[in-house]
């Protein structure tokens, strides 16, 4: 299965038919709520930012149920010929674009699973759903080894993995555009009742504090968290937090942390100059100034927690987390983590060692970190990194 964000509230139904068709599934990225990764058979996210679960679900399947998304990108899919597929959504005007589906259902998620459900038979043979757990385990052993592999100073996907250790269960996660939705979208397990979001098409830089304040005008009594980078922050962020020490005594909950990967780098852009134009980091324009964000934080009255050592992500997550007032975590992160796509391609690979060819400054790093965040994939299951 496919879930996107219009199959939201339909997690009970969903998983209904998980278990009659011993089926797995995939999350869009705006779906990634919908249900929690604490469900076995539930692989992440899909797609450049996705898991290699994901990836070997659609890569391996035979039928293929897409429900309340609209998943653009068909290299992510199974191939157009491998499995016979059909797509439930309440848009006529966007249904059976992306993929060749022989039956399109157009109506509400819910009522349309609900009315589906009698009409399925189970599936005795659970073989497939075996494999999808196992790559399901394997893919969170990977995460965690990639996260808690060194860095200098920090891995950026560690603040990602202690903080998915730590969230409370009605948790209201935001992230901006930048390199954070790589780490959001991978390494952060939802649970519970919590709720994430992020611009759907990664187009907007900028929105990750904003949404965490409209979660909190919306949920006050629900922690909110922002996983930001220091471009979006000199941005737009550091001046909205004027915003949240102007109003942030009016809200039952009064946590609202804003996690800041602070690597001085438009590091996004930088990745994608190098994986798809084979273009080397161009500094004039990548290099950003360097800024106390925690400093600016503690100026208003909130907590602002500096972090540069990877033994201290976890417990600024516990201090942020405890706190009676907004907390803003300034963490310094390595640059040169790489976010390694679920299958990489052959054009992906060439272009990003052109870069390095061509004289990338970070060069040395980006080889070494990039190296051992890969080499996590292939160790054996059960072994430490």
């Amino acid at each position: 299965m496919l879930v996107g964000q219009g199959a939201r509230g339909c997690a009970a139904e969903l998983t209904e038919v998980a278990d009659l068709l011993g089926a797995g599934a995939a999350k869009a990225l705006l779906g990634k709520d919908v249900l929690p990764d604490t469900l076995p058979w539930v692989t992440g996210s899909i797609g450049l930012l996705g898991t290699t679960a994901s990836d070997h679900l659609m890569q391996g399947c035979d039928t293929l149920l897409t429900v309340g998304s609209n998943f653009p990108y068909t290299q992510f899919y199974p191939a157009l010929d491998q499995a016979r597929a059909i797509q439930i959504d309440r848009s006529a005007a966007w249904i059976g674009m992306r993929y060749p589906y022989e039956l399109n259902l157009v109506g509400d998620a819910r009522t349309t699973l609900r009315a589906l459900l009698p009409l399925l038979r189970r599936k005795e043979d659970q073989a497939w759903r075996a494999s999808i757990e196992d790559s399901v385990a394997d893919w969170w052993q990977t995460a965690e080894r990639r996260a808690m592999t060194d860095a200098e100073p920090v891995n950026p996907m560690r603040i990602v993995h202690e903080l998915s250790e730590r969230l409370p269960e009605n948790a209201i996660v935001s992230s901006d555009s930048g390199s954070a939705a790589n780490w959001y979208a991978r390494h952060l397990k939802m649970r519970g009742h919590a709720r994430g979001s992020l611009s759907g098409t990664l187009a907007t830089m900028g929105p990750g504090v904003p949404y965490a304040i409209g979660a909190k005008w919306a949920h006050p009594d629900r922690p909110s968290i922002a996983l930001v980078g220091d471009g979006a922050m000199q941005m737009n962020g550091l001046a909205e937090h004027i915003t949240i020490a102007k109003y942030y005594e009016q809200w039952t909950d009064k946590r609202l942390i804003v996690a800041v990967l602070h690597n001085d780098d438009l590091n996004q852009v930088t990745w994608e100059m190098r994986a798809m134009g084979g273009a080397p980091k161009f500094p004039e324009s990548q290099n950003l100034p360097d800024v106390d964000y925690a400093g600016f934080a503690r100026s208003l009255g909130l907590q602002g927690i500096n972090v540069d050592t990877a033994d201290g992500v976890g417990p600024a997550w516990d201090a942020a987390l405890a706190a009676d007032r907004p907390t803003l975590l300034d963490i310094r992160t390595d640059p040169d983590v790489p976010p390694i796509p679920p299958h990489a391609t052959f054009e992906q690979m060439k272009d990003a060692a052109l870069s390095m060819l061509k004289g990338d400054e970070n060069r040395w790093g980006v080889i070494k970190e990039g190296v051992r965040t890969k080499v996590q994939e292939f160790l054996p299951h059960g072994s430490s990194s």
